[in-house]
């Protein structure tokens, strides 16, 4: 038996969703459904809320609903050290270890000749600009360790060259890796184990 055409259009919905596929998300429907007063309302409510008031963080990239994400606003984390990430599910991986107490830098993806994103096209020149105003003392570089997390890498240590002393995550990060499928201990191990770019 097929759902109804709402129905039907939520799971295609749900399905699009990373970690979802067709069967998931229509599992996932029918709980919502079945259990519409304790699920589904409050995830509608939240999710119009969220539509609303959420946005990204001027500063670092984050994600926020304030006029700053709480990282920016925590004074403890003025720390002179900027962990520059890839995007906003690096910087989540990043938190889920606590090892690191600065502040971030998220550049809204990587250098891709094939794609035509350049340095423009990402945050690079902001967080540049970051280096500057903010008396950063080091910049760890993050990103993945993969050609465009590695070019990217590359580009960001010539442009900031002299500047600000340079790291990047040390062992523990496999070649070809994405820091948001890595466990907290392995985030933690390679942070501390940084080294000079």
């Amino acid at each position: 038996m097929t759902a109804g055409g709402d129905i039907e259009a939520l799971i295609q919905m749900m399905a699009r969703l990373p970690g979802f596929g067709p069967r998931s998300a229509r599992r996932a429907v029918l709980q919502l459904v079945r259990k519409r007063e304790l699920l589904l309302m409050p995830l509608a409510d939240l999710m119009q809320q969220v539509a609303v008031t959420v946005r990204e963080c001027p500063r670092c990239g984050n994600i926020c609903s304030g006029p700053l994400c709480d990282i920016c606003l925590d004074p403890k984390r003025a720390t002179g050290e900027l962990c520059v990430v890839e995007d906003v599910a690096d910087l989540w991986a990043m938190e889920r270890g606590g090892a690191f107490k600065g502040r971030y830098h998220v550049l809204g993806g990587t250098l891709s000749a094939l794609d035509n994103v350049g340095p423009e096209e990402l945050r690079i020149p902001m967080l540049i600009t970051r280096v500057e105003e903010e008396e950063i003392r080091e910049v760890i570089l993050a990103l993945n360790a993969n050609v465009e997390g590695q070019t990217t890498a590359h580009y960001i240590a010539d442009q900031l060259e002299g500047q600000v002393r340079l790291t990047s995550l040390a062992q523990g990060v496999p070649v070809g890796g994405e820091l948001d499928y890595l466990d907290d201990g392995t985030i933690s191990a390679a942070l501390r184990a940084r080294r000079e770019v």
